[in-house]
């Protein structure tokens, strides 16, 4: 995929990762494992802290605050993986051919070189346009920061002895996060309304079965559902917001919450010339269509997963191990395992093998109470689903399963 022609990296330039999310932060502890003093870099926006981004749809079950959700602070991560971060900067544009980068920070900028450059920056919600004199209220959740802005307009303390006012939160979206997200607030004790153009949760991902046992789990903790149907306008009032859905429908909330997915954020890379089509676009040793130039995670479309996005933590996991090992010298070759999915909701615990989206084939029901089997048009087994109890049968099903 790379032009060889290219010339090579100077050695004395860092290894520079833009991106300091699990992606980043995972590929500098698995390189720092195998090299601990070539030089590196990690550029990103925040602060740097590290958190599991997971955590962040099940944070008022476990009552946790923002602050609480960071597991290790930036200068802990700093001064254990001995790396330069260089926090609050924003990548304005990368040179490829140059093997360089300008930073802008504080108004001012500078110009960065490296001798091998990993993109790890992540996906942006995908947010639909809505009208409505409320439409710039509308929320999405992607990262810390984004969670405490949630929090605090939301106004509830997990920690604390008294619950507060009870809150009407709508949620755009009936995906994993959508579903998450519910589960999650009514702990809060909010009243939660979920608006999705499909027919059940997770219809996308789940069978028509385990979809409709997960809507009626949430059902029973007072999840409110509204289905075949779409937000048109959100208009704030004096007491909140009011929700006009696509059916006519109307919901009075406090506050609405987008969770309609995310799409890979590959602005840098294509404004540099990188081939990206739902992702960067990246082989299986994790380069893109420029020599030592790398991508991992949300951002990237993996030709290791038949040319597509992995947006789950164990793939980044896997990913930065490989190429960690491609960095400090040992070229090493993508390859995905088996990667089942724990989905959080509580209310109905769910564990999902998901077969490639282009893969022809049915779901079956398995020889148990929540187990459904996919299989390919050779009755070869290709996923899974598992809720409540069955998710203790994931290590047997995934050894029935040909990825």
């Amino acid at each position: 995929m790379s032009d060889l022609t290219a010339s090579q990296p100077a050695p004395s330039e860092p290894i520079l990762i833009i991106g300091a999310g699990l992606a980043g932060w995972t590929t500098v502890r698995e390189f720092r494992k195998l090299d601990t003093t070539t030089p590196v870099v990690l550029v990103t926006a925040d602060s740097g802290d590290f958190y599991a981004k997971p955590t962040l749809s099940n944070a008022y079950a476990q009552k946790r605050t923002p602050a609480q959700l960071v597991s290790t602070p930036a200068a802990k991560m700093v001064e254990t993986l001995n790396v330069t971060l260089l926090a609050q900067h924003r990548v304005e544009s990368l040179d490829t051919a140059a093997r360089s980068v300008v930073l802008g920070h504080g108004g001012q900028t500078q110009t960065l070189h490296y001798s091998r450059l990993v993109l790890a920056t992540g996906a942006q919600p995908i947010r639909i346009p809505v009208g409505g004199t409320g439409a710039d209220q509308v929320k999405s959740i992607n990262n810390l920061d984004d969670f405490g802005a949630f929090h605090q307009a939301l106004g509830v303390d997990p920690s604390a002895a008294e619950p507060a006012a009870p809150k009407t939160v709508l949620i755009m979206g009936a995906g994993l996060i959508g579903c998450e997200f519910a589960n999650d607030l009514v702990h809060t004790g909010a009243t939660v309304h979920v608006v999705d153009p499909g027919p059940r949760p997770l219809s996308l991902l789940l069978p028509a079965e385990a979809g409709d046992q997960l809507r009626t789990a949430l059902e029973a903790l007072g999840v409110v559902w509204h289905f075949g149907t779409t937000v048109t306008a959100v208009d704030g009032t004096d007491s909140g917001l009011t929700v006009q859905l696509a059916d006519g429908g109307v919901v009075s909330a406090h506050m609405v919450l987008s969770a309609i997915g995310l799409r890979a954020d590959t602005a840098l890379a294509a404004a540099a010339g990188l081939v990206c089509e739902r992702g960067i676009v990246v082989d299986d040793m994790l380069q893109t269509s420029a020599l030592g130039v790398y991508a991992l995670g949300d951002c990237a479309q993996y030709a290791s997963a038949g040319q597509r996005p992995l947006p789950y933590v164990m793939p980044i996991m896997n990913a930065a191990k490989a190429l960690a090992a491609t960095l400090a010298g040992t070229p090493t070759a993508l390859v995905f395992p088996l990667m089942p999915v724990s989905i959080k909701t509580p209310a109905l615990p769910i564990v999902v093998a998901a077969a490639h989206p282009a893969l022809a084939g049915a779901w079956k029901a398995g020889d148990g109470e929540g187990i459904w089997q996919f299989t390919d048009g050779e009755g070869t087994q290709r996923g899974f689903v598992l809720t409540g109890k069955s998710t203790a049968r994931r290590m047997e099903q995934s050894k029935a399963t040909q990825p």
